[in-house]
C-alpha cells in the first residue's frame, strides 16, 4: 500500500511540471515564470548617464534577502539623497501612481518596471513619505497596470516585499 502512495506521488509530481504556468504576477517569486513574453522587460536597459547606482548581481548562491540585495551602504545613501533635492537640469513630473510588486531580486539596482514610461529614464519613487531615485524602465501593458520595483529600493522606502503597496511615481 505504501508503495501505491509514493508511485502515485511521483506520478501527480510529474504532472506539476507538465501543467501550463498560471501563477499570478503579483506572487513575487515566481514573477519571471508567470509573465508572458509581451509583459516580461526586455534585457537590462543599457546604462542611462544618472545618478542611479549599479550594483552587481547576486551571488547563485544568494537565499536570504540580505544576499540578493547587492547594494551598499553609499549606494542606498546616494539614491535617497538624491531622492531629497529635486533635479538640477530638469522638471520632474509626476506620472501617477501605481501598484508595485516586488521584481526579480537577481536583477540588481534601483529600478522600477512600469508601463508608466515607454522609454528608460531616471525617476523617484515614494511609499509613505519615503523616497528613492531609480532607473525607470517601461514593460508593455496599460497605463494601469501594475508594476515591478527592485529589490533594494523596495527596502529603503519600507514597502513590504510580500504586499501591494502603492507608490508614486515621478519622471526626472
Amino acid at each position: 500500500m505504501k508503495y501505491a502512495v509514493m508511485i502515485m506521488s511521483l506520478g501527480l509530481a510529474g504532472c506539476a511540471q507538465l501543467a501550463p504556468q498560471t501563477a499570478v504576477d503579483s506572487a513575487p517569486n515566481v514573477e519571471d515564470a508567470a509573465q508572458s513574453d509581451s509583459t516580461r522587460p526586455q534585457a537590462r536597459p543599457a546604462a542611462l548617464n544618472t545618478s542611479v547606482p549599479k550594483p552587481p548581481p547576486p551571488p547563485t548562491s544568494a537565499r536570504t534577502v540580505e544576499q540578493f540585495d547587492t547594494s551598499t551602504a553609499q549606494e542606498r545613501a546616494e539614491v535617497v539623497q538624491a531622492a531629497a533635492k529635486p533635479p538640477e537640469d530638469t522638471t520632474e513630473r509626476a506620472l501617477g501612481s501605481t501598484i508595485a510588486t516586488l521584481g526579480s531580486p537577481t536583477d540588481p539596482g534601483f529600478w522600477l518596471a512600469t508601463p508608466l514610461v515607454s522609454e528608460v529614464a531616471e525617476g523617484r519613487v515614494t511609499y509613505q513619505g519615503k523616497s528613492v531615485v531609480v532607473e525607470l524602465r517601461p514593460i508593455d501593458g496599460p497605463a494601469t497596470a501594475g508594476s515591478r520595483l527592485s529589490l533594494p529600493a523596495m527596502r529603503l522606502i519600507g514597502a513590504p516585499l510580500t504586499g501591494l503597496p502603492e507608490v508614486q511615481v515621478f519622471r526626472r
